[in-house]
Formats: structure tokens, C-alpha cells, sequence
């Protein structure tokens, strides 16, 4: 009985599994698109994902771009082929040893430079995309989820309640290339000082706390690449 059950269980995993990737696919350029302040749907995210992504490319540890893998011509799709969440969970694996992906959206002055990355929440992985103006410091948007945040709690990095501070009161805040922080989350109900700050969650001061680390740890890889692009 018991191994009838376990064939059961494995044939029905290696049958859901296409489309469990293909979810996963598709949420990701959703996630994406958010941090550029685009709605999508599962339905045409991709079809809005090849409008408005307009280039993608990896860089290494160092700033320096990737070279494209022998044999594939296609930036975009080795950018996307990523998996930042694998790469962060692989503690054999040193910076030095990973890629990372770059999207941008739109062109020129009007370019819009998105960042992937994971961290650590209070109980489990949390990951996001932030995106940056062409200037490499304001923070034009963002777009946060998690595995198993409390609800109420630090689960509230997902809502526009948390992530509509980073526009605050219409204003981009803004990273700090030039500081021993690049970005800081401060306690739920602290004064705000400065722009490189928002507020965090009260009562998920764990979960904020793993956003900040989040941002400034990824951030401070692209800060390299960037200052090549000025």
C-alpha cells in the first residue's frame, strides 16, 4: 500500500511539475513588471513583459558584465534563467561563483534598471525586485513577497502599504551609494531623517530588518556595474 502510494504521489509531481514551472515563470515577469509599476495578469504578463523590458543581461560579483554562455545569443533569456533563490540557498557556492541579472525598462533618461534578490525573513526566504531611475540612486519602485512571513506581521512586506513607502509622499527615495548603508529600514514608527530611510513594519522589525539587509547587500554588487554605466 504504502509504495502504490509513493508511485502515486511521484507520477502525479512529474505531471504537475511542467506547470508548475510554467506558474512560476510567469510569475516572475508579473514580479518584475511590478517593480516597474506595470499591472499584469498571468493571461499577458508576457506578452507586456517583451513591451516593456527592453534589455536584460547578467553581471558578475565584480560589476563587470557577464560574458554570454558559448553557443546562446539571447542576453534576455539567459538573464531570466537565473534562479537567484537556488543560488542563495547553495551555501557552497561564494559570490564570486554566481551571476547576476540585470533588467532594464525603457530607454535613455527614461530608463528604469531593476534588481533581483533574496534574503531572509523571520521564518523563511524573502525576495524581491527593486527598481532604480537612470541617475543609479533614486528608487522609482518595488515589489517584495515571502514563503512564510506572520501574517499581519512581517507577511505586510508584500502590500502597498509597506511598499508604496518607498515612494514616499511622492517622492523616490533613494540608495546611498556613498555610505556605509546603502538603504535602511528603521523600526515601525521611527522618525524618518533622511532619504535613504523608510519605515518598517511594526511589529515585524525582523522581517524589515531582512528587507534592508536584502537590499543592501544585492544593491552593493550593482552599485559597481553602475558606476561603469555613468
Amino acid at each position: 500500500m504504502v509504495l502504490v502510494f509513493g508511485t502515486a504521489l511521484t507520477v502525479i509531481k512529474i505531471q504537475l511539475k511542467p506547470k508548475q514551472d510554467e506558474n512560476k515563470r510567469v510569475k516572475k515577469m508579473m514580479d518584475i513588471l511590478g517593480a516597474v509599476k506595470i499591472e499584469s495578469t498571468r493571461d499577458n504578463a508576457e506578452a507586456l513583459f517583451t513591451e516593456h523590458i527592453t534589455a536584460a543581461y547578467r553581471i558578475q560579483y565584480d560589476g563587470s558584465k557577464a560574458n554570454l554562455p558559448a553557443g546562446s545569443s539571447d542576453e534576455v533569456k539567459e538573464a531570466f534563467a537565473v534562479d537567484i533563490k537556488k543560488d542563495f540557498r547553495d551555501r557552497s557556492l561564494t559570490g564570486a561563483d554566481k551571476m547576476y541579472p540585470l533588467y532594464i525598462s525603457g530607454e535613455g533618461a527614461d530608463a528604469k534598471y531593476i534588481v533581483p534578490m533574496v534574503g531572509k525573513g523571520l521564518w523563511g526566504p524573502i525576495w524581491g525586485f527593486v527598481s532604480l531611475e537612470s541617475d543609479f540612486e533614486s528608487i522609482y519602485g518595488v515589489k517584495f513577497d515571502h514563503k512564510t512571513e506572520t501574517p499581519g506581521l512581517g507577511a505586510e512586506i508584500k502590500q502597498p502599504l509597506f511598499m508604496d513607502k518607498f515612494n514616499l509622499d511622492g517622492a523616490d527615495r533613494k540608495i546611498n551609494p556613498d555610505g556605509n548603508k546603502l538603504f535602511e529600514v528603521l523600526k515601525g514608527g521611527a522618525e524618518i531623517t533622511s532619504e535613504y530611510q523608510v519605515d518598517g513594519i511594526t511589529g515585524g522589525t525582523i522581517t524589515s530588518k531582512g528587507v534592508e539587509e536584502m537590499m543592501d547587500r544585492t544593491i552593493a554588487i550593482y552599485v559597481r556595474h553602475f558606476d561603469s554605466l555613468k
